[in-house]
């Protein structure tokens, strides 16, 4: 088993959280993995880029065409970490418009749910329902529950099965 893993969005999206779901769920079902981050401008609202590697890698780096599949929490960042992603990887995509890639308008989503940074786990359950990951549902329910402060836990699972419930 072996999936390269790239979450893109900006500082205040949840691209770390989201990367660590991810990571978790792999340590959990004892899959060797690999994460690296790198932000742009150190405050929210700069482009962060994390990349998850699940299977027997020597580097947590992604080079162009290797990916696949991303996670754009922000579409404006698809002429940038689009490179990164295999001619065939799979792309989903926070977005209202038509364009390439499975769409879903995450934020909106997670707006109605009282919390715009939710928008990531929305984007993950699409992913899920796709089977697009490595991972289950159940792994990535069991990893939220793990990695979310105990009072948002329920809001947290929420938005994943919004994303994972959501027709397209």
């Amino acid at each position: 088993m072996k999936q390269q893993i790239i979450v893109s969005g900006i500082g205040g999206q949840g691209v770390l959280f989201l990367t660590r779901v991810i990571a978790q769920a792999a340590v959990n079902r004892g899959l060797p993995v690999l994460t690296s981050e790198t932000h742009g401008m150190a405050q929210r609202g700069g482009t962060v880029l994390s990349t998850i590697k699940v299977g027997n890698f020597a580097s947590p780096l992604i080079r162009a065409g290797q990916a696949d599949l991303g996670l754009l929490l922000w579409e404006e960042n698809l002429s940038v970490h689009r490179a990164l992603l295999k001619p065939e990887g799979r792309l989903y995509l926070n977005a209202a418009s038509a364009g390439p890639g499975d769409r879903i308008d995450a934020s909106a989503i997670a707006r109605d749910l009282g919390n715009a940074v939710l928008a990531n786990l929305v984007l993950l359950g699409l992913a899920v329902r796709q089977q697009a990951l490595f991972c289950s549902v159940e792994e990535c329910e069991t990893a939220i529950r793990q990695l979310a402060p105990r009072k948002f836990v329920r809001q947290n699972l929420e938005a994943f099965h919004q994303g994972l419930n959501r027709n397209q």
